[in-house]
């Protein structure tokens, strides 16, 4: 059965902005060489940690809504633990009530502010 996940991970502040975009395009393709669809990405940027990694303060933040089969997510994990550039990440399964927030929230963020 296919579900929606959303999918968040930092990546180490000490990478070149090539090997960022590098890392980026890796778990884009790992979803959909895997039957995923990709929802919606969202890049955060270089953000302040709330406490240090790995003896990192910053990380470079994105974020993954898509669909896929519940086996994938082992590989995905899998991946993510493997994979040193990452410092943290977390998937979630999104359920009927979060879907309908996500498409809410992303809708709001497209439409530009109605001035009166």
């Amino acid at each position: 059965m296919i579900n929606q996940y959303e999918t968040v991970f930092i990546l180490t502040p000490v990478l070149s902005d090539v090997q960022v975009k590098e890392s980026v395009e890796k778990y884009e393709q790992l979803i959909k060489d895997n039957g995923g669809e990709i929802v919606n990405k969202e890049s955060w940027g270089l953000k302040k940690l709330a406490y240090p990694i790995q003896k990192k303060n910053t990380g470079f933040y994105f974020l993954y809504e898509f669909k896929s089969e519940g086996e994938f997510l082992d590989k995905l994990t899998t991946a993510y633990k493997r994979d040193e550039r990452i410092i943290r990440s977390l998937v979630v399964k999104l359920n009927k009530h979060a879907v309908k927030y996500t498409e809410k929230k992303r809708n709001k963020v497209q439409e530009p502010a109605k001035t009166e």
